[in-house]
């Protein structure tokens, strides 16, 4: 299965990141999850930015355009092969520095893709 690293990572069960983090660990991916405040969600460790990190297959963000600034230079190192913009994420001048390093762009939510078997 694909790791995946949720960024913008959350202990609130309303939050989105939340949601991702569950659904991703019942369909079997090995999840990493980093966010402002340390914590743990079912078992997932919310880490301080920026862990040193391997193999990291998919990143999912859940932080708005001025907050991925902060990101971009963590997360191009991290090459993923894909980076999945949730709703409220959208920006187009990371996903063309993205698409320029070969990193696939998908403009999508997670939690639908995780539930019609698109993930």
């Amino acid at each position: 299965m694909k790791k995946t690293l949720v960024v913008g990572a959350s202990e609130n069960p309303s939050r989105y990141s939340y949601l991702a983090i569950r659904r991703l660990l019942a369909a079997g991916h090995e999840v990493e999850a980093i966010g402002k405040i340390p914590g743990n969600v079912a078992g997932v460790s919310i880490q301080l930015p920026f862990p040193r990190l391997k193999d990291i297959d998919t990143v999912t963000l859940y932080i708005n355009p001025q907050h991925q600034q902060d990101y971009v230079e963590y997360l191009l190192n991290l090459t993923p092969r894909r980076v999945i913009f949730n709703p409220g994420t959208e920006n187009e001048d990371f996903y063309q520095l993205l698409q320029s390093r070969g990193i696939e762009v998908k403009e999508a939510c997670t939690l639908v893709m995780l539930s019609t078997g698109q993930f």
